[in-house]
This record gives structure tokens, sequence and C-alpha cells, in this order.
């Protein structure tokens, strides 16, 4: 990895992002229809490498019923509208309506209402009860206090995020979540993260955890760079992780955690490339903001948006393009790859030759200058 000197006084990594890379065609090609995009993290396999944000513009029980269905994942945030309102429909369609000056400050005052228990067992029963793997999300600070519910409830899935989150929280004011305690002593895979260096991770995976998101999350709608100055590109943040993978690999004697790509990518060609550096499944929140079905009604925001001290986000208009199945499977009516994600992912691996994901993290990759 190249070092470029800064100033006299520091030193950095040069980073690539995911739009400076270039997948490279191999000399063998395939019938995209012979390619297999499945996925498989502990006892539960999903047709499709897809896991959806934990956002309300995004994920309801209803979206997180329908894109099981559809063979992906969808991730429900318990600390979002659903676990705070018994119907949280008007809430969103006044969202949709707010006037971009005061939509920040609207947020944080609807987000101020408490978090329920009674609420968190009733949206996991409602996703249960359709036959689709169950996923929900709390933050680390949130964990220990809900996450009796969430169990009890019968959770298939355990996700922790937040925009960075360490197995070495130092904090003078309370106990902090022990994640390798808390992982071990639960019956469900836990996936945490974001992370975004090889070092993070790899402390991540001796946790317990059965997968580790990459990156800081909130995608197209956060702010994090502007706000606090944090920031990895994505394609070297994958790779990285990915080599923790291999090296915890090596350490555990064969364990594998899996590596979930967690934002920045907007279109089918950044999915591609994000598994082609070595993610085992992309988190997408805004791709699917854009259907019909989502609940923020064309807009799109993410929990960092309503902080209630520093909000790292902002609501998002992207306006309403198709279903989630064809935004998933197509087909498409539109060349911007912003429809049938799948079946563009599907093609690119049968171009380069792969026949599935874990064959195409070897495909060969280029640095290429960006055209817009």
């Amino acid at each position: 990895m190249t070092t470029v000197e800064i100033g006299r006084g520091k030193t950095g990594r040069r980073g690539y992002a995911l739009d400076e890379i270039g997948i490279v065609p191999s000399r063998r090609t395939r019938d995209p229809e012979e390619v297999s995009i499945s996925w498989q993290i502990d006892a539960y396999r999903f047709d499709s490498p897809v896991v959806v944000s934990p956002m309300d513009s995004v994920v309801s029980p209803a979206t997180a019923i329908e894109i099981g269905r559809l063979g992906g994942l969808a991730v429900l945030d318990l600390e979002g509208l659903w676990t705070r309102f018994d119907d949280p429909a008007p809430l969103l369609s006044e969202v949709a309506e707010l006037d971009e000056r005061a939509a920040t400050a609207r947020l944080q005052e609807i987000y101020a209402a408490p978090i329920r228990d009674d609420l968190i067992g009733r949206r996991i029963g409602e996703i249960r009860e359709a036959g689709v793997t169950t996923a929900v999300r709390l933050s680390p600070q949130r964990t220990v206090q809900h996450h009796k519910a969430v169990i009890d409830a019968g959770v298939d899935i355990f996700v922790i995020r937040g925009t960075t989150v360490s197995a070495e929280h130092v904090s003078g004011r309370a106990e902090p979540l022990n994640l390798k305690q808390f992982i071990y002593e639960l019956d469900v895979p836990v996936i945490v993260g974001g992370c975004a260096t090889y070092t993070a991770a790899l402390h991540l995976m001796r946790t317990g955890a059965a997968g580790v998101l990459v990156g800081f999350g909130g995608g197209a709608s956060h702010t994090t760079r502007t706000v606090l100055g944090v920031a990895v590109p994505m394609a070297t943040a994958i790779s990285d992780v990915a080599a923790a993978r291999r090296d915890y690999m090596d350490e555990s004697g064969g364990r594998y955690v899996h590596v979930i790509a967690d934002g920045g990518m907007g279109t089918s060609g950044d999915i591609a490339k994000a598994i082609a550096c070595g993610a085992d499944a992309v988190m997408v929140g805004s791709p699917l903001a854009r259907a019909v079905e989502a609940p923020g009604r064309g807009f799109h925001w993410g929990s960092e948006a309503h902080h209630p001290d520093l909000p790292r986000g902002k609501r998002v208009q992207f306006g309403q393009i198709g279903t989630l199945a064809e935004i998933l499977h197509g087909p498409s009516s539109l060349a911007d790859g912003s429809m049938n994600l799948m079946g563009a992912l599907k093609r690119t691996m049968a171009t380069s030759g792969y026949s599935d994901i874990k064959e195409f993290q070897r495909v060969e990759v280029v640095v290429a200058p960006t055209q817009r």
C-alpha cells in the first residue's frame, strides 16, 4: 500500500473508493442464469447477498417481510419509529412533507419518544409470523437495556450497529458493553459494526461475532465525514477487513466471519465491486428507498439524522422508481444501475467467469479513473 507524505509531520496510506476501481474480465465467461449469488450466515441461507439497512425510510415490518420473500434480509431498526409509536404511518407522511430547513429539528422531536419493549416484541412477532428470517438492530448504547425483549421475542439474527463500533470502548461514565461476553451468552448469531480497519475488524471477530459490518453506515444520507472528519474509502476498508477475516481463520482454526459492506453503494456496479474486494454480502439502503413500498415515500434518512446532540445525517429525496421486486430482480427500465441489482451482479460475475460469491471474491481488479 502506497504511503503518501501529507506534510513533514504526517503521512497516510492512499485509500480507494469503490468508484475508483474496476473489475477485470477473465478469459472465461458464463451464462448469467448459471451463476449463484446465494449467501449463508450461520444456519440462515438467502438467495441474494443483500442485507437492507435498518432505516425507517426503507424497513418496516411489511417491507422486511417482502424483502425476505424476495430472497434478501431486511434489518428492522428497534430504535426507530416502529418501536416508539403504535402507528407511525402519520409521522412517516409528515417527514416526507417537511421543509428541508425544518427536517432535522422535527426528526429530533419525533425520535425523542421512548422505545417500548412491548412494541419490540410485537414488531418481531409480525415478521416471524410471515415465515421469513427476522433480523433487528440496536446500537451498542441500547443493547443492554433492550436485548432481553429482543431475545424473548424470538429474533433470528441480532445486529449491533453504530457509526463506529469497537471491541474496546472506554467510558468513565458507564460500564461499556462487553461484546465478547454478550455474544457468548446469546443463542443467536450476532452481526456487529461498523469498522473500517484491519485491527478493529480483527478485534470484533475475536468477540465471536458471526458477521462484521464494514463502513460507517448511513451511505447517501450521512454526513459523518463533514461533521466528524472520519472517512475511510470503501474499497480499501473492505479489502482490509477481508484480510482480517483471512488471518482470523488461521488464528481460530478455521472459523469464518462474514464481511458485510455497509454504506456507499448506490448502484449495481458498486455492489459488484464491494464483493470483488472481499465482501460476502452488502448492506444497502438508498437503492431500496426508491421503492414504491418504502415507508419513506421517496425520502431517505438514517439514525444519524436525528441524533439529539450531534446529527450526522440528513433527509435526502430520491423519488420512487419501481417496486422492491423490480429494484432487486428487474426488469429494469433505467440504464443507471439503480434497478435489477441482482441481475446486474449475476451478469458481472458471468462476464468475469465466476460461478459463485466465494469465487468472485478472487476476481482481478484495477485502479481506474472515475468516469461520470
